[in-house]
């Protein structure tokens, strides 16, 4: 018999498409999983690979400057000339009094700071802020800020996560997930902590329900700034047979447990570890410097929590340049309690506003100068602000229902106000802006659709955003 008869026939277009019709419908679904965020493919195996966003982004970075315990509005960026006014006066009097935090209410309270307008935007701002003054026509600040909740805890958590209860994932978490990282040698959400973790703990700071290699490392601003960061084995050679021996046991189990989060997420950390043995000393040796650069950012300061923020400021620029995704900046203590002056107003705001005002504007300046800031959105915000009037003789009390907060570079407007308080800087009534608001322009910054970055759980499709928020087109540049 001929062996051409065993040759197979070619096949028809007919039995192509049978043959394919199960491929084309995988490759569909596949898809339209990845437009939802939920496709199992090599990069969602790998947390930390690059992930293209939703649509062209404006920012590849973020930098959080929190301001922990609640910066005064009418001390910084809300000028209320009628609080001079009426300074003194019973607030019951002029204006309806919300329960607050302590419910001791004292006398309505101008700012012992005067204002001034400032730039080619006249926007205002107090003598608080002389330095962040010369940039403020960079700055998008935003009068009109509410918050749900008037404690600390809870009022952190909200910012940080979308929620104002413990053990959802930090913002940070969810733009790791998104976009994962761009640095293969550091984690993609980093918090400097300058000395004060926010109430709440380190679950400001969680990954929650997403995979725990999402959630943040925090480093120091001094040296070790992460806990056994230097090798101690005799050579990298025997550091690297232990941990591919570690590899194989872990792997071994994450097989066998149907590839756990834990053990996987407790893999990619030791890789990530491993790597950082050599990238963050390099990162932190701030050296190669100039001199020019480190007094700008007020590293030769008198005051030393000027120091520690500026060193602070100075590494997230140097994270910005290695391609960080989100870096977390807190404030250093000043020998006060935070921005939180239920008594001593003037006194506490001064330490703190001298702490981070000059390092801050250090950094707007120096990453304009590098190219740098039309890409790093920048946010400056604490829990919430601070009321009228007074809280016993010369404090102030918390304040959910309008504060300020500004936001710099990463395609937002420079040089504007958007929203409104009251004549009394107490409530906001013009273009209110709520958390999920911020949040959700704050992932439009970065290329993602808040409504379309989620995560499967508990039965439900979970986002940062929850079922709220909507993006802050005004602001965009």
């Amino acid at each position: 018999m001929h062996c051409g008869r065993f040759q197979p026939r070619p096949l028809t277009r007919r039995d192509m498409l049978a043959c394919c019709a199960n491929g084309f419908g995988a490759l569909a679904l596949a898809a339209l999983m990845a437009e939802d965020g939920k496709a199992e493919t090599a990069a969602s195996r790998n947390p930390f690979a690059p992930r293209a966003p939703h649509f062209p982004a404006r920012a590849t970075n973020v930098i959080f400057l929190y301001m922990d315990g609640g910066p005064s509005q009418v001390d910084t960026f809300d000028y209320k000339p009628l609080l001079a006014k009426y300074h003194g006066r019973d607030p019951h009097t002029v204006f309806k009094v919300e329960p607050t935090q302590f419910n001791n209410v004292g006398k309505v309270m101008a700012s012992p700071w005067k204002f001034q307008q400032r730039g080619q935007s006249g926007l205002w701002v107090s003598e608080l802020f002389p330095y962040v003054a010369q940039c403020i026509d960079e700055l998008c600040i935003m009068r009109s800020m509410v918050s749900k909740f008037p404690e600390h805890t809870s009022a952190n958590y909200f910012l940080h996560t979308g929620s104002g209860v413990q053990g959802r994932p930090s913002m940070g978490a969810w733009a790791g997930y998104g976009l994962g990282s761009e640095n293969r040698d550091l984690p993609g959400f980093i918090v400097l902590n300058g000395g004060l973790i926010p109430v709440g703990g380190l679950d400001n700071f969680n990954s929650g329900f997403l995979p725990a290699a999402y959630q943040a490392s925090v480093f120091r601003p001094s040296d070790p700034p992460v806990a056994n960061i230097k090798r101690r084995e005799a050579s990298d050679r025997q550091q690297r047979n232990k941990l591919d021996l570690l590899r194989q046991l872990d792997q071994a189990e994450a097989e066998r447990l149907n590839h756990s989060d834990e053990i996987e997420s407790a893999i990619a950390n030791y890789e990530t570890a491993y790597r950082m043995q050599a990238a963050v000393p390099e990162l932190m040796d701030l050296r190669g410097e100039s001199r020019a650069t480190r007094s700008l950012f007020g590293l030769d300061a008198s005051y030393e929590p000027t120091r520690i923020f500026g060193t602070q400021c100075l590494i997230a620029r140097r994270l910005v340049e290695r391609g960080a995704r989100f870096i977390e900046l807190t404030c250093p203590s000043v020998g006060t309690d935070r921005w939180d002056q239920h008594g001593g107003l003037k006194d506490g705001h001064e330490r703190n506003a001298r702490a981070v005002d000059q390092p801050i504007a250090a950094l707007i300046q120096d990453l304009k100068a590098r190219g740098l800031l039309e890409t790093t959105l920048l946010v400056w915000a604490g829990e919430f602000g601070r009321t009228p009037f007074a809280q016993g003789g010369d404090g102030r009390d918390h304040d959910p229902f309008g504060f300020t907060l500004w936001l710099a570079g990463g395609g937002v407007k420079g040089g504007i106000a958007y929203g409104e308080t009251d004549e009394w800087g107490y409530k906001a009534v013009t273009d209110k802006v709520e958390i999920h608001d911020l949040h959700a322009t704050m992932l439009h910054l970065l290329g993602m659709d808040h409504k379309r970055l989620t995560f499967r759980f508990g039965g439900r499709d979970m986002r940062l955003t929850d079922v709220h928020g909507e993006v802050v087109k005004a602001i965009l540049a």
